[in-house]
């Protein structure tokens, strides 16, 4: 009698967590009567960068979005609508140290900037406009080429540009 009980208890509770719509277990606050976004294709406005940074950065992003949500994708006019650009691709030394008296890059930072504007159709509240950075740094030996023509290492950092501004837009991070 008590497992049924408990069993009874477990798919009431259950049942009401995915009935209101707003909670996801794949951790997004999306309001249920949200059902489409559309990315703009964000511009890569910085002076460096690889030719395929615009494209990769804006698939990437949609991708992100399919993997973790039930939102359909529209080309505009999405419940959610992001557009932005980005900013800053810049490749300087991270730390400097000294080789037999003279000073040399013991490490080399990629640091990416994108500004995004992310407008929330439903509830403007939650709309903003924020630039989102991160970086990784690599070896003193790879210079910004090597780094581009890899196809792992800009998508690391992009990555996590990303994730944070899914975070901000519809995990209320």
């Amino acid at each position: 009698m008590r497992v049924l009980l408990a069993c009874g208890l477990w798919l009431i509770a259950s049942s009401l967590l995915s009935s209101c719509g707003i909670y996801s277990f794949t951790g997004t606050n999306i309001d249920p009567t949200v059902r489409t976004i559309s990315i703009a294709t964000i511009q890569n406005n910085s002076p460096q960068g690889p030719a395929f940074l615009t494209q990769r950065f804006t698939e990437d992003l949609k991708d992100y979005f399919q993997r973790n949500t039930n939102l359909k994708i529209v080309p505009r006019d999405g419940d959610l609508q992001f557009d932005g650009n980005i900013v800053a691709y810049d490749f300087a030394p991270a730390s400097i140290q000294q080789v037999n008296g003279v000073s040399q890059a013991g490490s080399n930072r990629l640091t990416i900037q994108v500004k995004i504007r992310f407008t929330n159709t439903k509830d403007d509240k939650q709309s903003f406009e924020q630039v989102f950075q991160n970086f990784d740094d690599y070896p003193a030996n790879r210079n910004i080429a090597t780094i581009n023509s890899d196809p792992t290492a800009v998508r690391t950092t992009t990555d996590k540009i990303i994730t944070d501004i899914f975070n901000k837009s519809v995990a209320n991070w």
